[in-house]
């Protein structure tokens, strides 16, 4: 079992911050590391994996620095989220020449028994470019595994993948877990998090936003505050109505129609809403959020 330890790690490219001041601790287990697009992900990802080092900073594997250290290359894997550039090998061929790299003593052996564990040992005979999505990104696991690192990093692994081979990923990435590896995967989508990582890593803007169990994460994200944009037959009386109400913290008319209405308690006011339109005899035209986006859950998070 190997920990990966990230102490005040920044990376900049000119004047450009693409990761700032962040440290946090990855184990054994599936850890989900969140982020909207652009956060800083793949960056972090290319330092913890020895691709890129930090401008400032360490990146360890059980205190063994990771940059220009070859025998801590030797416990990492990693998926990348660009699509492979060597369509004309067959998946079997890939995965040899990246276990002849690591000089496996039977690359082989080896071959064959990963191709087993990811379930391509068949369309292993294939060119890579006749893959479907998942197929793909299974043998980018096959060659990331044959040298059986203690260290998986995967960025944005399910990116493409059509629901049935996305659960087949989660299940391949729940067995790697339970063998006590550390499986680190990038995603930008809350769900994907939630259906595999218990432990999760929040960044925003290069910035480390939260840590911990994704449930208490989630619940952060749920009850901040938020903002709905309104549309009914009477603004100025829903708006009086609205305002009464103690799950909601402001609101404001629109001056070409229409309310703006954040509110401190979801649950609260989907429930007083269609009671209040019913005793005011009011017909609602729109009701949507105007700050769901993961960069404005983020940077609630970050504010904290």
């Amino acid at each position: 079992m190997s920990t990966l330890v990230l102490e005040n790690v920044s990376r900049w490219f000119g004047n450009v911050v693409a990761v700032n001041d962040v440290t946090m601790t990855v184990g054994p287990g599936v850890t989900g590391l969140l982020g909207p697009n652009g956060a800083g992900k793949t960056t972090l990802m290319a330092m913890m994996s020895g691709f890129l080092p930090p401008s400032s900073g360490t990146v360890a594997i059980d205190g063994t620095p990771v940059w220009r250290r070859t025998d801590a290359y030797r416990q990492i894997g990693l998926v990348p989220e660009r699509e492979l550039s060597f369509g004309y090998l067959t998946g079997r061929a890939f995965v040899r020449a990246n276990a002849d790299l690591h000089r496996l003593p039977d690359a082989a052996q080896a071959t064959e028994a990963i191709l087993g564990v990811v379930d391509m040992v068949e369309p292993a005979q294939r060119r890579i470019d006749t893959y479907s999505k998942g197929m793909r990104q299974r043998i980018k696991i096959a060659a990331a595994l044959v040298h059986d690192p203690a260290i998986l990093l995967l960025d944005e692994p399910f990116n493409g993948v059509d629901p049935r081979q996305r659960m087949h990923l989660m299940d391949l990435l729940r067995r790697l877990a339970d063998e006590g590896r550390t499986v680190l995967f990038s995603s930008h989508i809350l769900e994907e998090v939630e259906r595999l990582a218990r432990h999760v890593e929040v960044v925003v803007s290069g910035r480390h936003a939260a840590s911990g169990d994704f449930g208490a994460i989630r619940r952060l994200m749920t009850d901040r505050p938020t903002r709905y944009s309104i549309t009914s037959s009477d603004d100025r009386a829903l708006a009086a109505a609205l305002i009464a109400q103690t799950s909601v913290q402001a609101v404001q008319l629109r001056p070409r129609g229409g309310l703006d209405v954040q509110v401190s308690d979801l649950g609260s006011f989907a429930t007083a809403l269609p009671r209040l339109t019913r005793t005011q005899d009011l017909t609602l035209f729109e009701l949507s959020p105007s700050d769901e986006s993961l960069e404005s859950v983020f940077s609630y998070l970050v504010a904290r």
